[in-house]
């Protein structure tokens, strides 16, 4: 895996169905090296840190073979890096690859994978169209968030090195398949409600189901 583009943005607002948004959604390449932060990434910011960003959701890294796939899907659109929201346009990413918990290099930073990215309307503000929301779960090119264990500088062209591998083996695709109810592995469900670093919320949720289901 190597880094293809490093995006950021500022939130701005926006008038959607008539209303003003406040969205950080707006992600542009940038050239050079930047600093990444426990948060985030120096000149990148959320809007709306009830459901974006923290510790468990600083970077946001997406696919360029996923890219592909939506240039089949809406062979109208340009789809510039940073379209997705993304920090980091990676190639070689894959969310059936990642286990929650995996240990990246990525230049002089760590990133560990914490979780799929869910979509929310603002992916619909970006892409002025609402229906994108259902299209990118439905596609399960989800992406994958990161949190930050170690400060540094990152840089396009960068290589994303595995640097330890999570042994929970529950991956960021089993997250999203748990979540959609495309798998009723038991098994699978108590590894993810167990794993020290899948985020709260998402143990909570799974928890939930679980005693809905005893």
């Amino acid at each position: 895996m190597n880094i293809i583009s490093v995006n950021v943005g500022l939130p701005r607002e926006v008038n959607w169905n008539g209303r003003a948004v406040s969205t950080g959604i707006f992600k542009e390449p940038i050239a050079g090296r930047i600093k990444v932060r426990s948060l985030n990434l120096e000149g990148d910011q959320q809007a709306d840190l009830t459901v974006h960003g923290g510790v468990d959701k600083a970077v946001y890294a997406y696919s360029v073979e996923s890219y592909d796939y939506w240039r089949d899907q809406l062979p109208e659109m340009d789809l510039p890096w940073g379209i997705f929201g993304e920090n980091l346009t990676i190639a070689g990413l894959s969310e059936e690859m990642i286990n929650v918990g995996d240990r990246f290099r990525v230049g002089t930073v760590e990133l560990i994978a914490t979780q799929p990215r869910m979509p929310c309307y603002k992916l619909g503000i970006r892409f002025g169209r609402p229906d994108i929301v259902k299209q990118f779960l439905d596609s399960r090119l989800t992406g994958v968030y990161f949190a930050v264990g170690q400060e540094g500088d990152i840089g396009a062209g960068d290589p994303v090195e595995l640097v330890n591998r999570d042994t929970n083996h529950v991956t960021i695709a089993d997250i999203t398949s748990l979540y959609v109810r495309e798998t009723s592995d038991l098994d699978l469900l108590h590894r993810a409600i167990q794993h020290p670093v899948l985020p709260e919320i998402w143990r909570d949720y799974f928890q939930q189901r679980l005693a809905k289901q005893s």
